[in-house]
């Protein structure tokens, strides 16, 4: 199956918009081993059943290390949110895609573990399908600078390893 067939840009986050309109709870109300076990099922629910996906988010995670409620300001004046750090610059995009409110979205990224990992899903498999290469992609998800994205790839590649056992 072809990577567009795979990725499906709207409905995969139409899906997580509507699936999980809950009012997040406080962060600060939830120990972070809660929040680390919801995020944890989030991951799994958006890999769909793809262990190379599924470990290739918490690749991304790991590397990330965001929280429930994270908002990281970066040197350009664009925010990390959650706990994929997934880049505010994303927010009018997935805002205009879902015809919501911008501010609902970057909530929902910094509050909703699944819709950020829905988020990162989607940003992973676009860059997958528009670079063709599987690492490419990895970098492309944290930066459009290629130097940024060989050093981003090797350390998400460690992270992998580590979590995983492989070589």
């Amino acid at each position: 199956m072809s990577a567009r067939c795979q990725h499906r840009p709207f409905w995969v986050l139409f899906y997580a918009v509507t699936a999980f309109m809950v009012a997040p709870t406080d962060a600060a109300a939830k120990s972070s081993r809660e929040d680390d076990v919801r995020i944890g099922r989030c991951i799994k629910a958006a890999a769909r059943g793809r262990p190379w996906l599924e470990q290739t988010l918490w690749g991304l995670r790991d590397q990330e290390a965001g929280w429930l409620g994270a908002e990281i300001t970066n040197s350009n004046g664009t925010h990390d949110l959650g706990p994929l750090q997934i880049n505010s610059w994303w927010v009018p995009r997935f805002a205009r895609m879902l015809g919501r409110e911008e501010r609902h979205i970057r909530h929902w990224l910094r509050y909703d573990p699944c819709f950020n990992a829905e988020a990162a899903r989607w940003i992973f498999l676009a860059a997958l399908e528009q670079t063709g290469d599987y690492w490419k992609a990895v970098g492309v998800y944290h930066s459009p600078t290629p130097w940024r994205q060989r050093r981003y790839a090797l350390l998400v590649a460690g992270h992998m390893r580590e979590r995983f056992n492989r070589r």
